[in-house]
């Protein structure tokens, strides 16, 4: 049996352990919004945001693992956090995918925003190569 002492600390560890995934989550969806209004600064801060939030739950979960156990429902909650990182990454990808091919369609090698220049301010081929990328 655990002393009351035991029992305060395993409580307030969950507590914080609860805000921890409550911050991912809310994280996820202030990028998300980020992403849909195509704002890149608030992106970018939203990103970081996260990161750190998710930083910072998967260290309590560590520690509330190690000092009794992590409830199921917090134990799922992050999984689906994470399971919606990697959605966004993907999208992300397959953005930036889309984006790489319309500026390959765009901007054929030869043209001046593409060429690259030498320290002596001499033109050399670009190594990105033209043409369609899949």
């Amino acid at each position: 049996m655990l002393s009351h002492r035991a029992e305060h600390e395993a409580v307030a560890r969950l507590v914080e352990l609860d805000a921890s995934v409550g911050a991912v989550e809310a994280g996820l969806r202030a990028l998300h919004e980020a992403l849909r209004e195509r704002d890149a600064p608030a992106v970018s801060q939203q990103a970081d945001e996260l990161l750190q939030a998710l930083e910072t739950a998967v260290r309590q979960m560590r520690t509330a693992a190690r000092h009794g156990g992590v409830p199921t429902e917090l134990r799922l909650r992050l999984a689906r956090a994470g399971a919606q990182v990697a959605q966004q990454r993907e999208m992300l990808a397959r953005a930036t995918a889309a984006l790489d091919r319309a500026i390959d369609l765009l901007l054929p090698d030869d043209t001046p925003l593409t060429r690259l220049y030498d320290a002596q301010g001499l033109a050399r081929p670009s190594p990105r190569g033209g043409g369609f990328r899949a």
